[in-house]
């Protein structure tokens, strides 16, 4: 995979997971592109379940 490509999905997950801390719905994901789309609902996933066992407030 391609460096580029992979901080490119490396920064969506990042993005997601800042959405999630901070509580938005992860029907706001700004991407269109599956693969870039994914990566970002996965950081909002992580970000919810570390939300749901304390972590963030």
């Amino acid at each position: 995979m391609k460096r580029q490509k992979r901080d490119c999905l490396e920064r969506a997950h990042a993005q997601g997971f800042k959405a999630g801390v901070s509580g938005r719905s992860k029907e706001l994901c700004p991407y269109q592109n599956q693969d870039v789309r994914s990566q970002w609902l996965g950081g909002w996933r992580d970000a919810m379940e570390a939300r749901g066992v304390g972590l963030f407030r």
